[in-house]
């Protein structure tokens, strides 16, 4: 699945809430299950939207989803319930499923039947599978008995807690026969955006019609059918949907006949899919239109929308050909199924979903409108289509076993996102941005309510918070790590062999490094006890190589361990000694851990550009360099999971080096060099003023990554100054940041003009402009808007500076009644995501307020778009008050809409509240937590923003006034 809010800005900063705004070019959809915000508001990240808000793991397990082992259950009828355990029984097992779906979109019911084929591994007359929010009117088990079919009722059990139902039969089923369950049910179209749930659009018109669509993963199947709902129950199914002549029905097969059951009631036959987990059936009833095309090997792709909006569809056809066919040929294995359909759904909250055959999508993840779309979006839609693909293979054909490996399908389907999309849209530069990822993680992962990227889990509240940025990104960044490590030719054979083995099975993480460990590079190594050593004649000059490989036991240090490394790096002469600490944000946090990684270190000198390489597994080590060096620069590409520092004047030597010749290393070794300095403020390796100071160069800095990782190193720092009111010092700091970037924003064209990489830094850097009030970018800026209000709005303004337009037109009352107006006519997702940035930064109170109330209705503005509305003006210096004020009285509200656990309620929390930064705040923060109990005390996300804005006061305590003094000093007068 593919994550939305989650890479859109960072969580702290050494202690301050930080903003990512790589984040839309790194997830660029973010990261997926999440409600995709960086395709919604992406320039706006930068400014108000720090990301990776997606850490949603439970700290311990809430009274609201704990199961008691003390206590028998009792079911709702208040009988025992004959099972204990959230997990289901492996005794009983689905082998085939028969499901026939009648949904009322008028009345906003379902009818359905399941007829699920089983067999027991042992004796039992208890059958337990899931089910919820169904009413279940009748059970039959049926077997064959020679030419006769035995039919007997089965007692009906439901237990709530567990959303699980227990199937009574009269007597034991025998071992090894197979039964058929026959399930008869109702259910009500979910308001939720899960399971088989209601989603609505107006047409252009103005007429609102009503669609019906699935949402399954985690575990929400179990809401349209029952079902033995976890991932390792693989199954066939056949699929029956009933509907109305005017809709249209699709599910994950190709259609074989539709059958008149009745006057004006058509049925629809499926064809049988490939065996398969639960979460991955889908099925859409509407009146969607479509267009397609065949892949080379012929796999028929189609891309359905509403009819006003499925003009915008060509882009995403033309890239879901293109990468189906380059994963066919990069994986060896054909695409398992005879068609891919790619659906836009009006209300949905992340940002894509990989059911098999039938993947659905946001629509601004999906829809591509040629005269108002960004390069930015482009970018988007084409990663986020790449994601949800490359689940075709990882998460689809081969499947993790149970969630606590999620990070198998999302780590796996993020990191193919860069490999595919560098090879079909190379245009693109992804690879410029996949640091971006790691930078985001990392600032989650060095915080202490981070967890392992292979974390156990059980209920559904636990397993809906793995969906966050430790299992995609982390998991992306080892992946590449690995991949560095190995070579991208022994990391391809093993990933093959890994899904040519698996196929249509279940793994483990162990499954993946066994699979790798097998394959042995091909330069002399051979393959003994279990991993690749080189024989006595190899001329590698790898550090790794000559020792000998064992994946499994390096990347369990990687994937069962949380956190990453600190490697500190100290030179005397041509001797280089290398130590390595489990790295903390705060000092006082630094207690030993006693973790220790194999680390891939590479590195780079002034003598040599050539990338040598040496892995570290134990605390310490040394190196021999050929000669004296003036500077090392380690993790060369940033291709390495660990920051690093340079103690004694290595620093220094570091910043004369950007001083003088920042293009001597590479743009991505530059932007990781301003990330790890500040990273080492936070734990006082570094001081304010060194960090400061390193970032200088930018005067003179054009490329996109390590401008934007200034920006998201400087940007919180004056954030967490507004809320302390240091208006003061807090001007200075910004009128610092607008003259250190003021010739490359002087130099920017407002047009669409350029690369990609040109167009988003142009977008980023005027909106940054116009919102710091710098006159020239202002006056521009309102120039546009006036022309475009004049043409009501059919003016076509440059793709790539809308929302720097917008952004100024916002700020009086006029303009912002007038974008609303535009909001609700408007049939862009991309041109309404702008807008809704635009309107949530205005610096009127009245209307934010205004906004917030409207937005919670899900009238005019649909209930999905309300966290992000809710976030940003959390992120509002004027409006963040009344964000922290609505969540607080509306929290019931919240948690009705937005399940406990789930993303959208995560995001909320963390962008309310975690640039907070006075004691006063952390404070009201805790007290209001904890006042919940079981409505939300217990959430992971809650624990991480009290660590947050803890880390925000202990920064700002200890650095405001070496900023203070650093901005008087004389080296500033030069900008």
């Amino acid at each position: 699945m593919k994550l939305g809010l989650s890479n859109l800005s960072k969580i702290t900063v050494g202690g301050r809430a930080r903003t990512q705004s790589q984040v839309f070019f790194s997830d660029c959809s973010l990261n997926k299950k999440m409600i995709s915000l960086s395709i919604r508001w992406p320039l706006a990240t930068m400014l108000f939207l720090p990301s990776s808000l997606l850490i949603l793991l439970t700290v311990s397990t809430p009274s609201w989803c704990q199961s008691s082992d003390t206590m028998s259950p009792k079911a709702s009828n208040g009988t025992p319930f004959p099972w204990e355990k959230m997990r289901l029984p492996e005794h009983i097992i689905p082998v085939y499923y028969d499901l026939l779906i009648h949904a009322n979109l008028t009345t906003l019911t379902f009818e359905g039947t399941t007829e699920i084929e089983i067999t027991a591994s042992k004796p039992t007359s208890t059958i337990i599978l899931h089910s919820h929010l169904l009413q279940i009117s009748k059970a039959t088990l049926k077997r064959r008995v020679g030419e006769r079919l035995s039919a007997e009722p089965l007692r009906v059990l439901e237990y709530p807690p567990h959303e699980q139902i227990a199937l009574l039969a009269p007597e034991p089923l025998a071992v090894g026969i197979p039964y058929t369950v026959v399930i008869d049910y109702t259910g009500h179209l979910s308001e939720h955006l899960n399971g088989f749930y209601k989603s609505t659009y107006r047409t252009k018109e103005g007429e609102m019609r009503v669609l019906a669509s699935t949402h399954f993963e985690p575990t929400a199947a179990r809401m349209a059918f029952p079902c033995f709902d976890e991932p390792a129950f693989k199954a066939n199914f056949s699929v029956k949907i009933r509907r109305e002549p005017r809709h249209l029905a699709i599910s994950n097969m190709p259609l074989v006949e539709s059958v008149t059951v009745a006057e004006g009631l058509i049925e629809d036959h499926f064809d049988v899919t490939v065996k398969m987990s639960t979460y991955l059936v889908a099925f859409i009833i509407s009146d969607f239109e479509s267009i397609s095309k065949m892949t080379k090997s012929g796999v028929k792709v189609s891309i359905y929308a509403v009819p006003d909006k499925i003009h915008q569809a060509d882009y995403a056809l033309d890239t879901a050909v293109t990468l189906l066919e380059f994963y066919e040929d990069y994986f060896s294995i054909p695409y398992a199924l005879p068609k891919q359909d790619l659906a836009a759904i009006p209300d949905f909250e992340s940002g894509a979903m990989e059911n098999w055959g039938l993947t659905t999508y946001r629509e601004s993840s999906l829809l591509f409108d040629v005269e108002k779309s960004s390069a930015e979006d482009k970018l988007g839609i084409t990663m986020i289509v790449s994601h949800e693909l490359a689940h075709q293979w990882f998460g689809n054909l081969v499947t993790m076993e149970w969630w606590d490996d999620l990070w198998l399908n999302e780590g796996f389907a993020k990191f193919m996102e860069f490999v595919s999309v560098s090879v079909t849209h190379p245009e693109l530069k992804v690879d410029d941005y996949f640091f971006g990822k790691c930078f985001n993680v990392m600032e989650v992962d060095a915080l202490n309510s981070s967890h392992p990227v292979s974390t156990a889990v059980e209920n559904p509240a636990q397993i809906r918070e793995m969906f966050d940025d430790v299992s995609y990104e982390k998991g992306a960044c080892i992946l590449n790590m690995l991949r560095d490590y190995l070579g991208a030719d022994v990391f391809k054979s093993g990933i093959v062999q890994y899904l040519q083995k698996y196929s249509y099975k279940n793994t483990r993480n162990e499954d993946l490094w066994n699979s790798m460990a097998s394959i042995c590079p091909t330069d002399g190594a051979e393959r003994t006890d279990g991993f690749c050593s080189r024989g006595p004649h190899s001329s590698s000059a790898s550090h790794w190589r000559r020792e000998g490989l064992d994946v499994k036991t390096m990347m369990n240090t990687w994937t069962l361990q949380k956190g990453f490394p600190l490697i500190t790096v100290t030179v005397r002469g041509r001797n280089v000694h290398m130590r390595q600490e489990h790295y903390r944000k705060a000092p006082e946090d630094a207690s030993e851990t006693g973790y220790v990684w194999h680390v891939p270190l590479t590195f780079i000198t002034s003598k040599s550009d050539s990338v040598q390489r040496f892995l570290l597994k134990t605390k310490t080590d040394e190196l021999i360099l050929p000669e004296e060096v003036e500077w090392i620069k380690f993790n060369v590409g940033m291709n390495g999971y660990y920051i690093v520092h340079y103690e004694d004047d290595g620093w220094d030597s570091l910043t004369g080096l950007l001083k003088g010749a920042h293009t001597t290393i590479s743009s991505s070794d530059r932007a990781s060099l301003i990330n790890n300095a500040f990273q080492l403020v936070s734990n006082g390796k570094l001081s304010i003023e060194k960090a400061l100071d390193l970032t200088l160069y930018l005067k003179r800095e054009t490329e996109i990554m390590p401008v934007f990782q200034g920006l998201n190193e400087l940007i919180p720092m004056y954030k967490l100054m507004e809320k302390r009111d240091m208006n003061e010092v807090e001007n200075q700091f910004k009128a610092f940041l607008l003259r250190l970037l003021r010739d490359l924003i002087d130099s920017q064209t407002w047009t669409d003009e350029g690369s990609v990489s040109q167009r988003m830094l142009r977008s980023q850097l005027l909106l940054f402009a116009c919102v710091r009030k710098y006159q020239p970018c202002v006056q521009r800026a309102e120039a546009y808007f006036r022309e475009w209000k004049e043409a009501d709005g059919n003016l076509s303004l440059p793709n790539d500076v809308t929302l720097a337009v917008f952004a100024v037109g916002v700020q009086n009352p006029e303009g912002w009644d007038f974008l609303y107006r535009k909001y609700q006519s408007s049939l862009s997702t991309s041109e309404k995501n702008k807008i809704e940035f635009a309107l949530s930064i205005s610096q009127d109170e009245d209307k934010l307020q205004w906004l917030l109330d409207e937005g919670f209705k899900g009238d005019v503005i649909k209930i999905q778009e309300f966290p992000h509305i809710l976030g940003a003006v959390g992120r509002n210096p004027v409006g963040y008050r009344l964000a922290w004020q609505f969540l607080r009285e509306n929290w019931d509200k919240l948690i009705e809409k937005f399940e406990l656990g789930s993303s959208s309620l995560t995001y909320m929390v963390i962008r309310t509240t975690s640039q907070f930064s006075t004691r006063a705040r952390l404070e009201e923060v805790k007290e209001f937590f904890s006042s919940l109990k079981e409505k939300g005390s217990q959430l992971r996300c809650v624990q991480q923003t009290i660590e947050t804005i803890g880390e925000n006061i202990r920064w700002m305590d200890k650095n405001f006034e070496k900023i203070r003094v650093w901005l008087q000093s004389e080296k500033l007068e030069l900008l």
